[in-house]
């Protein structure tokens, strides 16, 4: 039982969260004037289809992923050397630029929507300190429980889990510590110190004091959230470009359903349908916003390439030659293909040891 609802708990965020990223392009698309070829959900085979003045909408059989395809992109639908009505390659460069960064940007539309409801009905943990660790980073810095915290290196954070990931970035480094205590601000300097056990640095405190969000607060702490949710995935980069992540910290779409949905809903449902709701909600989050950024990196493929070429218009005066980007865009998906063969292959060794 705990298996089917897993699977069907991914399906249904995964699902939302790659529907929500074509229909924007879907919708910018059509009131641009460029024909949507196709609207599909999922990969592979097709399961079912139907065709609505002159867009076929079909579902494939691998739930990962989605299309939104337009007429005269990378050739398709497109004889050699002609360019019909309503293509792609027809419209105006700023109406083809808005249609493709349409995608990403309805991920961030849709993780808004999820951060405000999320910050009506759920409590957050802010950075106050509840105890400090004995001969700890923290403590012989001089910080006592009730501190707050409200910048590291300068920067202010307002969430438990900002401090939390600074930690694991900063990977040992000293930093500054701005904090909080009877209305004053102070600054320390700290050095966290190595867990010899864990290999993982600790500044040795102890965060958890919870806050519930009222009035206009809700779309304070969803901004929070989503500023969080956009650090992490950013900075989760970076740590990956310095190989500074473990190979059992990757996770694919497999990985993410059984480490990431499987595991919070066993841990969620004993506490109720509307906790496991509220987890889901926030899962949804993070990948609805991780999915919007990746799609905006400059790689062959992705959403992000195809502005680089748009762009490159505009400087130019004139289009790169579609089959020239085709061929880019063409190679891009191949390395993605491999790529997500490996991160397969990858969850299966870390599910299964």
């Amino acid at each position: 039982m705990t298996t089917l609802m897993t699977f069907i708990l991914f399906i249904l965020i995964f699902g939302v969260v790659v529907i929500s990223h074509e229909f924007g392009h879907f919708l910018i698309a059509r009131a641009n004037g460029i024909h949507v070829v196709e609207f599909a959900i999922g990969m592979g085979p097709t399961l079912f289809s139907w065709k609505k003045k002159e867009t076929k909408y079909s579902v494939k059989l691998l739930p990962l992923g989605g299309a939104c395809m337009f007429e005269g992109e990378d050739g398709l639908n497109t004889q050699e050397g002609e360019i019909t009505e309503g293509s792609f390659l027809q419209a105006k460069v700023w109406s083809r630029i808005s249609t493709v960064l349409a995608g990403p940007v309805f991920n961030f539309i849709l993780g808004g929507i999820i951060a405000v409801i999320l910050a009506g009905v759920m409590v957050f943990y802010v950075p106050v300190l509840s105890d400090v660790s004995d001969g700890g980073a923290a403590q012989q810095a001089g910080l006592q429980a009730g501190d707050r915290i409200v910048a590291l290196n300068g920067e202010r954070v307002y969430l438990r889990d900002e401090v939390l990931l600074f930690n694991r970035v900063n990977n040992g480094k000293e930093f500054s510590l701005t904090f909080e205590r009877d209305g004053q601000q102070y600054m320390v300097i700290m050095t966290p110190t190595l867990n010899e056990a864990t290999g993982n640095y600790n500044m040795g405190i102890y965060l958890g004091e919870a806050l519930k969000a009222e009035g206009l607060d809700v779309f304070k702490y969803a901004w929070y959230e989503i500023r969080y949710c956009v650090r992490s995935t950013w900075q989760s980069l970076g740590l990956m470009l310095r190989g500074q992540v473990k190979r059992e910290e990757v996770a694919g779409p497999v990985g993410i359903a059984v480490n990431v949905v499987g595991k919070t809903y066993t841990e969620a449902k004993q506490y109720g349908w509307e906790t496991v709701a509220l987890n889901m909600g926030y899962i949804t989050l993070l990948l609805t916003i991780n999915l919007g950024i990746l799609n905006l990196l400059p790689i062959p493929a992705l959403d992000g390439g195809r502005l680089v070429f748009l762009l490159l218009e505009v400087v130019r005066g004139k289009p790169i030659p579609p089959e020239k980007e085709g061929l880019v865009h063409f190679i891009g998906l191949v390395f993605f293909m491999v790529l997500m063969v490996i991160v397969f292959f990858n969850d299966l060794r870390n599910i299964f040891g």
